[in-house]
């Protein structure tokens, strides 16, 4: 098959995307300053022109309007006319330009003038630019339509040379070279350390999620760079130490089914070659060789189904099926399957229920957490083989306890017994009917229903095994169904 070809790496990608941008910048300021800067230059001369010629009409037929117009020509090297509708210059007159006569527009430019803004335009004043041929260069014209104290009209005529450009459009020219030069030069090297920056972190955590990917669960993901890559980091080890516990879990698993299944297997497999070697024409040894098979592949069958049950409930593959039902009742129910320790073999099993107990949760499960303490008990109960067990209410909530009269647990083994296979030192275990792997079916199932559960116990006084779940009266199960 052949291999595809390697994507490009994130620090190259970032470069390239700094250095894009980079470029894009630099072509914007060459289309403003070098190829626009004509329309832009034109664009604001003409506002600057209009925006002085409205001063003007605004103070038009005051005193101060000849004063105003002079200034204006002076400071902005403007010329600004005032003509009558005849085409009589009114402003500039010789006392107002020092005894020299004005300077006239050309004849033709006034006409031209005058039909724009007689005609082409729909308000009083207008601006435009217009070719001067005499001097080789635009003009830019402001014109406005006035009318005066006797309600004569009378024209104001504004207009500015455009300064040629060429030689600034070089020098600027000149100018963005050097410094489009000197940019990208900058930009690549400081989008080389920008990449670089933002690109490690990322690095270091895909070289450890590789070492992670061997089954090296010591590998630590460092938190640097910025906070998403914290976060992420914190994910990963939070990960790591999930997977590390995964694995060590699969790993006992694995030894402790071996361990167990390996024992009966050996002994079917003993018994049954007794069967077909010494005992097969003795009806008596026969029958008991057989009802050892028999135990033992009862034994493979819960520790099967045991082990099945546990893995549906820590993988959430079975949701629950809530219901309204009598603890006391599912207790009653579970104690019957125990009525032939009592009749064969002398258990005596103290029972306490109260009536009312009521709970909403999934019925087979919680008659699964009942049937799991009591064989627990049943298994782990002293001589006089009496086993306790109470449902009662206790503010608001429905405890059930589940006592033995073993040996009981040391306080620093109590956390570990809810652990697969965990067999508690020197408690004494009657039976070899159980498979190490109740109590932690009975944890997965009070986890599932959010229950309150523990163990309390001292050292050759027993143990007694609890869970609370709250009751769900009548009235209030009514009102939450409606």
């Amino acid at each position: 098959m052949k291999r595809l070809a390697p994507h490009r790496s994130l620090k190259v990608k970032l470069w390239c995307y700094f250095g894009a941008f980079a470029l894009l910048i630099l072509a914007v300021l060459w289309l403003l300053q070098i190829f626009f800067l004509n329309t832009y230059y034109e664009n604001m001369k003409a506002h600057e022109i209009e925006k002085l010629g409205r001063n003007l009409i605004a103070e038009y037929g005051t005193e101060q309007f000849e004063d105003s117009a002079s200034q204006l020509s002076y400071k902005n090297g403007i010329i600004v006319q005032l003509f009558d509708q005849n085409g009589n210059m009114l402003f500039p007159n010789e006392s107002s330009s020092g005894g020299m006569p004005p300077m006239r527009p050309n004849p033709r430019d006034f006409r031209a003038f005058l039909q724009k803004l007689e005609n082409g335009s729909q308000t009083d004043s207008i601006t435009y630019t217009v070719n001067h041929e005499r001097f080789k260069t635009h003009m830019v014209v402001f014109g406005a339509k006035l009318q005066n104290a006797e309600g004569g009209v009378e024209y104001l005529y504004i207009n500015s040379p455009l300064a040629p450009i060429g030689a600034t459009t070089q020098v600027l020219q000149n100018q963005l070279i050097i410094i489009s030069i000197l940019a990208l030069v900058i930009a690549f090297i400081l989008s080389y350390f920008i990449a670089t920056r933002i690109a490690r972190p990322i690095i270091n955590i895909t070289k450890s999620a590789n070492i992670l990917g061997k089954g090296d669960y010591n590998v630590t993901f460092h938190a640097d760079g910025y906070s998403e890559i914290a976060q992420l980091a914190d994910v990963l080890n939070h990960t790591t130490q999930e997977l590390s516990k995964t694995d060590a879990l699969r790993r006992d698993l694995i030894a402790n089914v071996s361990h167990d299944l390996r024992t009966p297997l050996t002994i079917i497999k003993s018994y049954a070659e007794m069967i077909r070697d010494l005992s097969g024409g003795n009806p008596e040894k026969r029958m008991a060789h057989t009802g050892v098979i028999i135990d033992e592949t009862d034994r493979l069958s819960a520790l099967v189904t045991d082990i099945l049950d546990l893995s549906k409930i820590e993988s959430g593959m079975t949701p629950l099926t809530c219901s309204r039902f009598s603890l006391s009742l599912a207790a009653q129910d579970i104690l019957y399957r125990f009525h032939f320790l009592v009749e064969q073999e002398g258990y005596v099993f103290d029972v306490h229920l109260e009536e009312d107990t009521f709970i909403y949760a999934d019925e087979n499960r919680i008659e699964q957490v009942l049937y799991n303490l009591i064989s627990n008990a049943v298994n782990y109960t002293g001589d006089n083989k009496t086993v306790t067990i109470s449902v009662r209410h206790t503010d608001g909530d429905i405890v059930c306890m589940v006592t033995d009269t073993g040996k009981g647990i040391a306080e620093d083994e109590i956390p570990k017994i809810w652990q697969r296979y965990y067999k508690a030192s020197e408690r004494g275990h009657r039976t070899n009917h159980g498979t190490g792997i109740g109590l932690s079916i009975v944890q997965g199932i009070l986890n599932q229903h959010h229950a309150v559960y523990g163990v309390e116990s001292e050292k050759g006084s027993g143990a007694t095994f609890w869970f609370r779940l709250p009751y769900a009266a009548q009235e209030l199960f009514d009102e939450t169904r409606t």
